[in-house]
């Protein structure tokens, strides 16, 4: 018999079947949390993982570049003086003009956002007045407006310059125009008492005070120093919390000259007007101090003023006296003398027989402008004779004769270490005909600068002593040789200084009260074809003779007119620069003529306010 199921049976099986399901299907949605919220934490550790373990660099970055900021410590220029002390190049203070296109562009949206925001706000009104405000920033820039707004047109760029170096007055009005992203910062600016009178010698720096000529150049690390920085944290107010490093700068340092500022004025001044008078291409004129070597004076005309060097040609910017080099003509004709003197093939007295007044070397003619028949080797130096000198330059070995050009200086650099210095030309061959050595007897053949002539002229001043020339000053002793024998270099002083007395060709570079030897140089300006009619005139010379102070050299290039020799153009020239130099110096004259002269005036005129 089979069993029945009542109805409440069915119900409770039913019910306990319902029930059992309802735990599986919470613990399924359990898992699936747990996972999720697993994953999350899992991912999460791995980002930090790699965030701050495998790549940091990135957040570091970009907390470093809210809160670290590196100072640096402002640094002004050193000076650089004459020996007296006077001053040649300063720095002054000066600001800079600067602006945050990203700052104008987040300005000028947020004055839009005010008058979305306020009905009452007068757009139109500051639009006009800010249009007003980059208006007068334009006009005293001296820029137009359109350009100015152009530079600052890009909203990405957080740093453009408006204008360098103005002044404090252009910069207290820039100020006080208050526009939104327009910025001051401080800068200085090299100022030049002196101008053009030692433009060549000092130089001058760029807008970013970095020497680019002269000794600005030369010795631009010495004068600029190194800055000082500091590397610090700051927080979100601004303030330093922590100084992470501090690096120390090198202070800058002032530079003394040899230059002497007031026989600097006066040579320029002399050559200056000189250059103009003869209608000349150019001049340079340099003074050294025979027993030291310093430079006490090196100009050149035309020349340009360093601190306001618009429109200024560059020809005018060259340091012609100690880049560009010339044949020296008969200037260099005392080294013949010195060398068959040196040598021993001549002496004092001996007599050179110039007749008939030129002569056949190997296909070629040396001549002088008149026979001279038979004459000492004074004679030789006083009328320049080109025979003379060939033939004092052919008795003594070739390699002798060269040694003396390298012995005095003529075939390297004068030692000042000045910018752009030229070593001259001159071709050195193995095999040297006749005309060859006698042609660079008396200046051609061979090419120097004015500082190498006016080295040359120092050494025989000096009595044969060799030392470099020098611009900076050194209390230090230099390093010096003998070159020449001081018999010798006494000997031919005293030949030289017959060129400035009676029947000498440089008359006009007399010195009253002193003796000065010299010799002039006029030389023909090779080009393509040879020569032409262009002239190099020269005078080099000491005084005074009996204990020599000082060596000049004054170079005019390329006289226009009748007076083209030395003898009239740079041998005047020569008597100012040399006789005010002298004076300047306190040397005492040593011309007994003149001082006897001089005595016996005083004492007539004494005699006459004594009857009067």
């Amino acid at each position: 018999m089979s069993r029945l199921t009542t109805p409440s049976k069915r119900k409770t099986s039913a019910n306990q079947a319902k029930i059992k399901s309802v735990p599986s299907f919470l613990h399924w949605r359990f898992v699936v949390v747990v996972v999720t919220i697993s994953l999350v934490f899992v991912g999460l550790g791995i980002r930090a993982a790699y965030i701050q373990v495998i790549s940091p660099d990135l957040l570091i970055k970009r907390g470093d570049n809210r809160t670290l900021r590196t100072r640096s410590n402002p640094l002004h220029r050193g000076l650089i003086v004459d020996r007296n002390g006077q001053q040649l190049a300063v720095s002054v203070p000066v600001r800079a003009i600067w602006a945050s296109p990203k700052a104008i562009a987040e300005s000028m949206l947020e004055i839009e956002k005010k008058a979305a925001a306020d009905p009452h706000f007068d757009l139109k009104s500051v639009q006009r007045e800010n249009k007003k405000r980059w208006q007068a920033l334009a006009e005293v820039l001296g820029q137009d407006v359109v350009d100015l707004k152009q530079k600052v047109s890009n909203p990405t760029k957080t740093f453009v310059y408006i204008q360098r170096q103005v002044s404090p007055a252009m910069a207290k009005y820039v100020q006080q125009l208050k526009l939104a992203g327009i910025y001051l910062r401080d800068e200085s600016r090299r100022y030049y008492p002196s101008g053009e009178v030692s433009a060549h010698v000092v130089g001058f720096t760029n807008v970013d005070d970095n020497g680019i000529e002269g000794v600005e150049k030369v010795y631009n690390d010495y004068l600029a120093g190194v800055q000082g920085s500091r590397k610090i944290r700051r927080d979100g107010k601004g303030r330093m919390v922590e100084l992470i490093e501090f690096e120390e700068g090198k202070k800058p340092k002032d530079i003394q000259l040899t230059i002497d500022q007031r026989i600097q004025a006066l040579a320029y001044k002399e050559l200056k007007q000189a250059v103009q008078y003869y209608k000349a291409t150019s001049g340079s004129a340099v003074v050294v101090a025979v027993s030291t070597g310093e430079i006490l004076a090196l100009v050149n005309s035309p020349s340009f003023n360093p601190n306001n060097r618009a429109g200024v040609s560059t020809h005018r910017i060259r340091n012609r006296a100690v880049t560009d080099a010339y044949e020296p003509g008969s200037s260099i004709k005392p080294l013949a003398v010195l060398s068959a003197l040196e040598f021993g093939s001549a002496d004092v007295d001996s007599l050179i027989d110039t007749s008939p007044g030129w002569m056949h070397l190997g296909g070629n003619i040396v001549r002088d402008s008149r026979n001279y028949g038979e004459i000492d080797l004074t004679e030789i130096i006083r009328k320049s004779s080109n025979m003379g000198t060939s033939k004092l330059a052919l008795s003594v070995p070739k390699d002798f004769l060269l040694d003396m050009y390298y012995n005095v200086g003529l075939m390297s650099d004068s030692g000042a270490n000045l910018l752009g210095e030229s070593n001259g030309i001159f071709n050195e061959r193995n095999r040297w005909s006749d005309f060859e050595l006698s042609t660079l007897s008396f200046g051609y053949g061979i090419s120097v600068t004015a500082l190498q002539l006016a080295r040359m002229y120092s050494i025989l001043g000096d009595g044969g002593i060799k030392r470099p020339l020098s611009i900076i000053k050194n209390d230090e002793p230099i390093e010096s040789e003998r070159v020449i024998s001081e018999d010798v270099t006494q000997q031919v002083l005293q030949m030289l200084e017959s060129v400035t007395q009676a029947g000498g060709s440089a008359q006009k570079a007399k010195v009253p009260g002193y003796r000065v030897a010299g010799k002039t140089g006029t030389s023909r300006k090779a080009n393509a074809n040879g020569y032409g009619e262009e002239y190099v005139n020269i005078f080099a010379g000491v005084a005074p003779v009996s204990d020599p102070q000082l060596a000049v050299v004054i170079l005019i290039n390329e006289p226009k007119g009748e007076l083209y020799y030395a003898g009239h153009t740079a041998a005047p020239v020569f008597s100012k620069v040399m006789a005010a130099s002298l004076q300047m110096l306190n040397v005492p004259p040593d011309d007994k003529t003149v001082s006897s002269l001089a005595v016996s005036t005083v004492n007539t005129h004494k005699e006459v306010v004594n009857a009067g």
